[in-house]
């Protein structure tokens, strides 16, 4: 990859962010009792750089026309945008506890939903959906000539789905270069490593093929990941090139040490004994630069 001028202080900013949310982020599974907290730890680095820096998005404002499109493919994993909004004070950490999946005033699921909560562009949980959605936001901004950007995050266990791979198609073809999907390739899905269950590689080989333009990265590094997202071109709806494809190597569970790497933590509640432990590793593995 090529070298950007990536300001560190910026990168410290977001390291220290990072570690923030993973923390709300597990005393929320705690207090909710369900999540899915590998697949939800190993995308925090990708979407902190995403909605504090990279994104063009306004959380006073989270349906302005102009902003850039996030779809979080991997609907399972919600509970860390839900944590980031917290964050961004667009609701309390209190008021997603008081209405999460509620029978009476549920706004916030273990899947999230476009209908209850302006910040979320596509309903997702099903998965293998959201690549194809997000082609067509892209197609949909080229036909109106707007600048803006749509990105969709996708597991690589989601890549067993053939819809993707239909989209990944549609993609290179159409040249949609205003598309950059991010494949949080964590190495695991529920029921083992994804090498086993179906395996997906060679991907970066396979992506080139059908006509996108990859990087791969480390997806925990912030650093990398920010490199990666300064090195996206403009995306002016006029220009037909290879959308970008970013495949982040991550660890499941990132941070949580008995969690890492082990698909028993695809889902699940936390424990309060857990819970503490789990909060004193991610303080002990908070990255020093």
């Amino acid at each position: 990859m090529h070298t950007y001028n990536i300001d560190l202080d910026m990168v410290k900013e977001l390291d220290e962010k990072c570690l923030k949310i993973r923390k709300d982020l597990l005393n929320l599974i705690y207090r909710i009792g369900m999540g899915h907290l590998g697949g939800e730890l190993s995308i925090v680095e990708v979407v902190v750089a995403l909605y504090y820096k990279y994104l063009n998005y306004d959380p006073k404002n989270p349906k302005c026309p102009d902003r850039d499109r996030l779809v979080l493919s991997k609907g399972h994993c919600s509970e860390t945008l839900y944590t980031i909004f917290a964050d961004l004070g667009m609701f309390t950490m209190d008021y997603i506890v008081e209405h999460f999946e509620t029978l009476d005033t549920a706004k916030f699921g273990m899947h999230s939903n476009r209908k209850y909560v302006d910040a979320i562009e596509v309903s997702a949980g099903s998965l293998g959906h959201g690549l194809p959605i997000a082609l067509g936001l892209a197609l949909g901004a080229r036909m109106q000539k707007k600048n803006w950007r749509t990105f969709v995050i996708v597991g690589d266990g989601e890549l067993n789905e053939g819809t993707n791979w239909e989209a990944f198609m549609a993609g290179g073809h159409h040249r949609l270069g205003n598309l950059t999907v991010l494949i949080d390739k964590n190495r695991l899905q529920m029921t083992g490593f994804t090498r086993d269950v179906m395996n997906i590689d060679p991907l970066d080989k396979k992506l080139e093929a059908f006509g996108w333009s990859v990087l791969e990265i480390d997806g925990n590094d912030m650093y990398e990941v920010c490199e990666a997202f300064q090195s996206l071109p403009p995306a002016d709806p006029f220009s037909r090139r290879k959308p970008v494809a970013i495949i982040a190597n991550t660890i499941k569970g990132k941070g949580v040490d008995f969690m890492e790497n082990t698909a028993k933590w695809h889902g699940g509640g936390i424990a309060k004994e857990q819970l503490d432990i789990a909060l004193a590793a991610v303080e002990k593995n908070r990255r020093i630069r």
